[in-house]
């Protein structure tokens, strides 16, 4: 830290500014004084002497922003060594943890939660912050006196503003620690003096310093602890160097303002807390702490309003947000609260949206893509900086009607007193996040001690980690490693279920929502290990995060998120080539494939284009899905097996016509709503549905101009021979009608195994699915081929099925393409 000093005071002479000493600190052993630290806590920064800062003019702009490279710098040194702190506070954090269960901890469980409450959140929000300035920074060559107006281009160029304001959006995560820190000092303090282990930990607390050298730093645990008070407070002294030293018309400059603006709020409502505490003591020694909040969407009343939800120790807040204005500062106006002993969860998605609902949202997502359009556009422009902040406003008001007025999921609240509110969300991962928070919490059975509701409210202002509704265009600036295009997904298989279950996959990507933004694979049959070879498409802008759920379907039960993670993307890592990984889902493993094809999008269209499965080529279905064997035979045979194994005449008996037609339908539209209609579907229909499926194949499964050939193998007397022959042409098949007519074979032959209860023979079912796999080719005009009659065509089509029935050494068939990539798979344990 002093280099960094010393740097900066050279620097300063350099260009005359007079510098005042400073008297050199021991940086070798620190340790700070109760009396400090309290007094650094009631009061870490006055807020009321902050003005924001007036353009400078006294410097050339190529000073300016050599200036401001230079205090970016300094920022990214001191960011580093608060990092090494924070880690050095969390080393010891998980053998405490161990320690715990034991017969003789040196901590108990919940003396560790105080002790290190918020700790690791903070190390991750600094070191996402560290990292993007690092990449940006990186960027930039050094400047020389000879290079200055090019520093100035480049320096313009730099841009770091989206990343200050995103770590202030976080800032609140820091008004949690400072709730916490004098009980976390007090545990400290009387572990230190109780137990000697933890008195010998506490006072060397070791901090490996950067560089070549190899000295380490030693705190005490208490020095570390108040590292983050230390740095909040500099929070907007931070902000308003870096403003002093950025020209007005930089593409930083809004952004820099609203962060600046963000962090006076935060350390004016820490200052005001300072002096009236908002913690109630509750049931089991525990207090009143704000465990998480953010924006959702609140239906309790019949209309969609956005509100912002608080979820406490004890009970669930929802308030009105009010954004500053005319001077006044950020407030919230109570809505309701729901105490959270006996709260029963609830979720669902959203049913099937209209046609007018598809309208307007289409309507939406047609203006957003204009306005990005036009927004790109301004870039490029001289006059681009304010032509893109009114472009990009407006781009926020359509993303706030989507987030608003077309949410995809809900959650029922009910409580024991009758009490019911419904609060919706766009995602599935931010509403199971939801769910398992508040149900963690339920589950505690907190008493909840009768709030001051004005008092709660108001803290709000002070407490919030969250500051902003979820908008993709409040990122000022675009990432280089976003994606932008058309990202495909593969969902494989799942394994590691506890029980036999039906399961699908849900998977959400963000950026910008022209297009749908969260796709779903159908549901598989009851098993341990499902299999889906699924393909998921998505038409993607400033996508940066892939979410997976995987999801249980239970008869008459909710549907429940059995794990979930997130992946995050990178354009420089997915290309078109598939590239395979496993995700760890909790208990749950998902194999899935990922590949990224970069390209402008075209404007969003008005109708969702599905692709019909009947009456198309079979080689087009298995093109368009991405599959050898179609979805539509998969799912039929699963679901034949799963309950028409003992069916009498299966095959044989047909289902109701209508029944079957509604089936043909639905896979025609749409392939999840097809399955789920396949589950409670009678088994007669969906035999029908199969059959239905090759009888109308414009081209037989097994290729016509094959007909003769195997004509030909049903005179050769020798069995062995025949089979021999016959598997030999099935190598000339394309690979989709090979594999799916050996897919089909061997469920005709499982389905046989069973002819004493089912009645369907080997011969039954090959006179059944005959004449619908195998077709004479049509007599032409002229035609001097030999001809079959009618009755003799039948006898072939019936024997060739049969006598490929007969094969006890069939191929296997393979159901999907291989999704695997010249690497090893890469497995991804989230």
């Amino acid at each position: 830290m002093m280099d960094i000093y010393q740097e900066a005071v050279q620097y300063l002479k350099s260009q005359h500014v007079p510098v005042e000493a400073e008297a050199e600190a021991d940086v070798l052993e620190e340790d700070v004084f109760p009396e400090e630290a309290v007094s650094c806590l009631l009061s870490p920064l006055h807020s009321e002497s902050i003005d924001f800062p007036e353009s400078p003019t006294s410097r050339s702009l190529e000073e300016m922003l050599e200036r401001r490279l230079v205090v970016l710098r300094g920022i990214l040194e001191s960011e580093e060594v608060y990092l090494r702190e924070l880690e050095a506070l969390l080393m010891p954090m998980k053998a405490l943890r161990a320690s715990a269960g034991t017969s003789q901890p040196v901590l108990s469980s919940r003396q560790v939660q105080t002790v290190f409450y918020q700790v690791p959140e903070l190390r991750d929000l600094h070191q996402s912050f560290y990292s993007g300035l690092k990449a940006r920074l990186s960027e930039q060559p050094e400047s020389s006196p000879g290079e200055e107006r090019e520093m100035g281009h480049t320096g313009f160029q730099l841009m770091v503003g989206d990343l200050f304001l995103k770590m202030v959006n976080q800032i609140g995560l820091y008004g949690g620690f400072i709730e916490n820190y004098e009980e976390a000092v007090k545990v400290v303090r009387k572990c230190m003096h109780s137990d000697p282990r933890f008195q010998a930990l506490a006072e060397s607390m070791m901090s490996n310093n950067n560089g070549a050298d190899k000295t380490r730093t030693k705190y005490t645990f208490e020095a570390l602890l108040y590292r983050p008070l230390d740095r909040v407070t500099k929070t907007t002294l931070v902000l308003r160097d870096i403003l002093k030293t950025t020209p007005a018309e930089h593409g930083d400059y809004a952004s820099l303002q609203e962060a600046l603006r963000l962090s006076r709020s935060f350390l004016s409502g820490v200052n005001e807390s300072s002096q009236c505490k908002r913690e109630v003591t509750l049931s089991h020694g525990m207090r009143r702490q704000l465990m998480r909040d953010g924006f959702v969407v609140d239906a309790s009343e019949g209309e969609h309003s956005l509100r912002h939800l608080f979820l406490y120790t004890d009970l669930l807040l929802c308030t009105r947000y009010k954004h500053a204005s005319r001077g006044k500062p950020d407030s919230y106006r109570f809505c309701w609260y729901l105490p959270l002993a006996g709260l029963k969860l609830r979720w669902v998605a959203e049913q099937e949206r209209s046609q007018d609902t598809h309208l307007r949202l289409h309507a939406i997502r047609a203006k957003m893509y204009l306005f990005r359009q036009q927004l790109q556009q301004h870039k490029a422009g001289s006059r681009g900086i304010s032509l893109a902040a009114r472009t990009r406003k407006k781009l926020e008001q359509m993303e706030l009607m989507l987030l608003t007025h077309f949410p995809s999921y809900k959650l029922e609240l009910h409580s024991p007193s009758d009490k019911s509110h419904t609060f919706l969300l766009s995602s599935l991962y931010e509403l199971e996040e939801w769910r398992e928070a508040i149900h963690k919490l339920t589950a505690d059975n907190i008493e909840t001690v009768p709030p001051d509701l004005l008092t709660l409210t108001s803290a709000c202002v002070k407490l919030r980690m969250t500051q902003q509704p979820p908008l993709h265009s409040l990122n000022s600036v675009e990432d280089e490693q976003s994606l932008c295009g058309t990202l495909g997904v593969a969902i494989h298989s799942a394994c590691g279920l506890q029980q036999p279950a039906c399961v699908y996959v849900c998977v959400e990507v963000d950026g910008y929502e022209f297009y749908d933004k969260q796709a779903q694979t159908h549901s598989s049959v009851h098993s341990l290990s499902p299999h889906w070879d699924q393909e998921l498409s998505f038409q993607v802008d400033g996508a940066r995060h892939l979410r997976v759920l995987c999801v249980s379907q239970s008869g008459g039960q909710d549907d429940a998120v059995l794990g979930k993670a997130s992946v995050q993307l990178d354009s420089k890592t997915l290309n078109k080539r598939w590239r395979r990984q496993t995700l760890q889902l909790g208990e749950v493993e998902v194999t899935l494939s990922l590949k990224y094809c970069p390209h402008p999008l075209e404007p969003p269209s008005s109708t969702a284009q599905e692709l019909p499965v009947f009456c198309v080529p079979i080689e087009t279905v298995a093109h368009q899905e991405g599959v050898l064997v179609p979805h539509v035979v998969r799912c039929c045979v699963e679901e034949v097996e799963r309950r028409g194994m003992d069916e009498v005449g299966i095959y044989r008996i047909s289902g109701a016509t209508s029944d079957i037609g509604a089936l043909k339908a639905a896979f025609n539209s749409n392939l999840r709503e097809a399955v789920t209609r396949l589950r409670c579907a009678e088994v007669n229909a969906v035999s029908g549905v199969l059959k239905l499926f090759f009888r109308e194949l414009p081209q037989p499964l097994i290729p016509t101009e094959m007909f003769q050939r195997l004509a030909s193998t049903l005179e050769i007397q020798d069995i062995n021979s025949r089979l021999v022959s016959l598997l030999s042409l099935l190598e000339s098949c394309p690979d989709p009608n090979r594999h799916t007519f050996l897919y089909l074979l061997h469920h005709l032959q499982r389905i046989s195994e069973n002819q004493d209860v089912n009645k369907m023979s080997m011969m039954n079912l090959a006179t059944v699915f005959g004449p619908s796999l195998l077709r004479p080719p049509v007599v032409e005009l002229g035609h001097n081929g030999p001809t079959l009659d009618i009755s003799q065509e039948v006898v072939v089509q019936v024997q060739v099925v049969f006598w490929y029935l007969q094969c006890n050494n069939l191929p296997e068939a393979q159901t999907s393409l291989q999704h695997d990539t010249d690497a090893e798979d890469e497995t991804t344990h989230m």
